[in-house]
């Protein structure tokens, strides 16, 4: 997914989709204003690149619940996809001319407008289309539950990821929506007594 999308306006969204489980309602409010590209490491302490995920389509243009609100510090990739993102949307501000409509989006159309969910949708599936996978059965909310599960699977807790995904509920709220993507929380107490009981023939 990530090869399919170098170089294309929607590269960003994925990378930053996959990477840090954003919700496509709140990318697609994100603005620029609220992206911090350089970090400030004299700081004390340092401030690393980061996103402030403040806002959503929804519900007037806040996030879904107070703790939805919340800062996350950008892995470098990311850091690198939104480089290449402002450039190419400075590129398409100068192609639009008077046409332009500067909404401050990180995620704006080729005119600057807002994207809608639909809009988005096609031009995922389009980057689908380009892999092995069946792009009908695919959304962009996909890309938050295999955030959910690379987390999972490299034995983050189940708590943290509740907080990086904004989970108003918490650990209880992420293991009830992503239940087949915590397999470390699921199998893990029976791979312990395993090892700690080893049992010789398999039985109990």
């Amino acid at each position: 997914m990530l090869d399919a999308a170098e170089g294309t306006p929607m590269y960003a969204y994925i990378v930053l989709s996959i990477l840090i489980g954003a919700r496509t309602e709140e990318l697609r409010a994100l603005t620029w204003d609220h992206v911090d590209l350089d970090g400030d490491p004299k700081a004390d302490p340092p401030r690393p690149p980061s996103i402030m995920v403040w806002r959503s389509v929804r519900a007037g243009g806040k996030t879904k619940t107070r703790k939805s609100r919340r800062t996350l510090k950008l892995p470098q990739r990311c850091v690198a996809a939104l480089l290449f993102h402002r450039g190419l949307q400075e590129r398409q501000r100068q192609l639009a001319g008077s046409a332009w409509q500067d909404h401050g989006l990180v995620f704006a159309s080729a005119k600057g407008t807002p994207r809608s969910r639909n809009n988005v949708l096609r031009s995922f599936r389009a980057i689908v289309a380009k892999t092995t996978l069946t792009a009908a059965d695919w959304t962009p909310r996909e890309m938050r539950h295999s955030f959910v599960s690379l987390l999972s699977d490299s034995g983050v807790p189940v708590e943290t990821i509740a907080q990086l995904v904004g989970h108003a509920g918490g650990s209880q709220v992420t293991e009830t929506v992503y239940l087949k993507q915590i397999r470390p929380v699921l199998l893990g107490g029976a791979e312990a007594m395993d090892r700690i009981f080893n049992p010789p023939d398999g039985r109990d």
